[in-house]
């Protein structure tokens, strides 16, 4: 079955440096993105420009293999292309997003080597029920609001970590700041979410 879009192949060695950046006047991530959800191929080239050799370097961190890295890096990219629509800057920045998309994509690849089993287990599904999943919405929703309240430096990083699945070491290369500030910004973020949520989610 064809996909009704097809998705933009970028030029070969279109990577860009080890940690996202952008020059003076060029589009934030999230306005990229924004864009993307569009449908505009040149927001698509740019943000894999920026990106595409970060990603590829937490693939071959996570998998080892640079062929099935590569992969991860093709399947990140074009679930970017499908998915960027969904993409609302209100929660939270571009990167997280971003980085979650890819760890997605490594453990597909991942799993991907692991053998099916032979035989359907005989045991209780561990999905959740309409009450269990209300209530982890909810959760959802009051850690986003309680995020929007930090410092946006312990935000960055914790949004990097949780949501984006990176490392403290991982952050601290993405953002260019000592690895102790790092842990810092994290012991200090995750103080005050836990007071902004004490009393709620207990």
């Amino acid at each position: 079955m064809e996909l009704a879009l097809a998705i933009p192949t970028p030029m070969a060695g279109a990577a860009g440096s080890a940690a996202p950046w952008r020059r003076s006047g060029e589009p934030t991530d999230g306005e990229l993105l924004q864009r993307v959800g569009t449908g505009d191929r040149s927001a698509f080239e740019l943000l894999y420009k920026r990106y595409a050799r970060a990603v590829l370097g937490l693939a071959l961190r996570r998998l080892g293999d640079r062929g099935r890295a590569e992969d991860a890096v093709q399947e990140t990219f074009a679930a970017v292309w499908r998915s960027a629509g969904s993409y609302r800057p209100e929660r939270g920045a571009a990167a997280p997003w971003l980085y979650a998309v890819a760890r997605n994509a490594v453990v597909d690849r991942q799993r991907a080597r692991i053998e099916p089993p032979t035989e359907v287990p005989d045991t209780p599904s561990n999905e959740l029920g309409p009450s269990e999943r209300a209530e982890s919405s909810f959760v959802s929703w009051r850690v986003h609001r309680a995020l929007e309240e930090l410092p946006e430096t312990e935000r960055t990083v914790l949004e990097l970590a949780y949501w984006g699945g990176l490392s403290q070491s991982e952050v601290s290369d993405y953002l260019n700041v000592p690895l102790g500030t790092v842990k810092t910004r994290t012991r200090s973020g995750l103080r005050r979410l836990a007071d902004l949520l004490e009393g709620e989610l207990g």
